[in-house]
């Protein structure tokens, strides 16, 4: 990464907290991207100022990244997506909007999103498991990422919100193109397509509506009015993103690690009904989403003096691996008690998803596990690490004994 002028750091920022880093691609994240996070937290302050994308201070302690995380009342989630200049066009509901306002389209999304209308998809992402991994598992090998990690959530989320699957490759385009930092299509035109894309299909939603979570969205009631077909647009294409691109990254991290870690495979298998607590030390072993909070007004943030309208980066990994958190955060421990993490973030713009997350990771594990136990990485892989919002590993391919 070539280095960056300190010229146009703001006066208000002290020159020991200034350090040249880029949030979406860490130094080291290339051969390990939660190492390179390790490192960068170990070597700094709790809160640091870079220069890069547009200059904006980087919450790398894990109790201060979850204050910003949570802190709506002085960190705001207007602008969430750095640099700023993007971030200003994203929009899209509720992650963009503070509490009180933000409260009823998050009921919307509670309400279909809540454990016990996750529970009753069980079966489905069983089933869909089941029959991916016995499409390979003669074989002996497989291209994880694609034959897995890509199909499985974005096949059951499509589902639930009624889309056929065939679409499910542009939508997973969009969905890159406004998390990563070099994308295919320019931020703006992605969101755009998103739109095109939904506006027909929420039309035709409300004249005939359906079981799925958009038919249900739009038929609720939200403070006594539907929503508008602004507010439809911009909440559906937030939930599609979200739905096709965090779970189908954090399934080639957490596969990596097993396929290196036979004792990590054993405990898994041996304990079946510990899987609930095994599956959250994963998700705090792996956070993978690096988001923005933006600063209110001017105040001090431990020692630290902080303007109205400065930029907070939140990269979730470093809770869950900060050693002043969790102890020996960098080990899997599924006997941990109580693990801390943000890998679902915190306050009230906590994912709404996760119990959706952790049930497909669960049954991946469980359904895995009994029919492929002892696997290792294959040479046809390319582990290094693509930047953006959301840490992805390239290709991750697996072998076992057929």
């Amino acid at each position: 990464m070539a280095s960056i002028a300190f010229s146009d750091t703001p006066e208000h920022v002290p020159s020991d907290l200034l350090v040249d880093v880029d949030i979406y691609a860490p130094p080291g994240f290339e051969e390990d991207y939660h190492q390179a996070w390790a490192a960068l937290q170990a070597a700094n302050a709790p809160l640091v100022w870079t220069p890069r994308n547009e200059g904006h201070w980087v919450a790398l302690g894990g109790e201060v990244m979850a204050e910003v995380q949570s802190d709506w009342e002085r960190f705001s989630n207007r602008v969430i997506v750095l640099p700023k200049s993007i971030g200003e066009l994203h929009g899209l509901i509720p992650t963009t909007i503070d509490p009180p306002e933000h409260r009823p389209y998050r009921k919307l999304l509670n309400a279909n999103l809540q454990p016990a209308a996750i529970r009753g998809l069980h079966e489905e992402i069983r089933a869909t498991a089941i029959e991916l991994i016995e499409s390979f598992r003669a074989d002996g090998h497989c291209n994880f990422t694609e034959s897995y990690a890509s199909v499985l959530p974005i096949r059951i989320f499509l589902a639930l919100v009624g889309l056929p699957e065939s679409d499910a490759v542009k939508i997973r385009l969009w969905a890159e193109s406004m998390t990563r930092p070099d994308p295919v299509m320019p931020f703006a035109d992605a969101r755009q397509a998103f739109f095109d894309y939904l506006d027909p299909i929420i039309s035709d939603r409300r004249a005939n509506p359906g079981e799925d979570m958009l038919s249900l969205m739009l038929a609720a009631d939200l403070d006594g009015r539907k929503l508008t077909q602004d507010e439809a647009l911009a909440l559906s294409t937030q939930v599609l993103i979200a739905g096709v691109d965090t779970v189908v990254n954090f399934l080639s991290f957490v596969m990596l690690e097993l396929a290196r870690k036979p004792d990590a495979r054993a405990a898994l298998q041996e304990n079946p009904a510990g899987m609930p607590a095994a599956t959250n030390e994963l998700f705090r072993r792996f956070g993978l989403v690096t988001i923005a909070r933006e600063v209110r007004n001017d105040i001090d943030f431990h020692g630290v003096q902080l303007k109205a309208g400065d930029m907070v980066a939140i990269p979730t990994a470093v809770h869950g691996i900060d050693p002043e958190v969790n102890a020996c955060p960098m080990d899997l421990d599924f006997t941990r008690k109580r693990p801390r993490h943000s890998a679902f973030g915190s306050g009230p713009h906590m994912c709404p998803g996760q119990e959706l997350a952790r049930s497909e990771v669960a049954i991946t594990l469980q359904e895995w596990l009994a029919r492929i136990p002892d696997f290792e990485v294959a040479p046809d892989s390319d582990l290094s690490t693509r930047p953006g919002i959301v840490g992805c590993i390239e290709r991750l391919c697996l072998k076992w004994s057929a």
